[in-house]
């Protein structure tokens, strides 16, 4: 059972990112986008961030409301404008990029 995001896009005056993983059942491909992003997010968003995993095989009307056409597709519902990028995740600069997600000051 994939966790509820929260419909909040500020937490305590940081932004919350709010995102929606879309796999294929349980292949190595879909394995290692899961192992990507949340590695991106506990290292650049700590606790700034929701993450819904969704098994396109298990909720077919989730894709289809989003408008999924390819797997592994992650989509930043918050904040907004909605951003969406399809791969495997594994060039971590072009997530960053591609989610404009503003890194933790190290």
């Amino acid at each position: 059972m994939p966790k509820k995001a929260k419909s909040v896009a500020e937490d305590g005056g940081a932004k919350k990112y709010v995102l929606r993983l879309y796999v294929t059942g349980s292949t190595s491909r879909s394995e290692q986008a899961i192992r990507n992003i949340r590695k991106i997010c506990q290292d650049e968003l700590e606790d700034h961030y929701d993450l819904e995993i969704v098994d396109i095989y298990q909720q077919p009307e989730l894709a289809s409301k989003d408008q999924i056409l390819a797997a592994p597709t992650l989509i930043r519902k918050l904040p907004l404008p909605l951003r969406k990028l399809v791969g495997d995740l594994s060039d971590k600069e072009r997530v960053i990029a591609g989610l404009q997600i503003v890194p933790k000051k190290k």
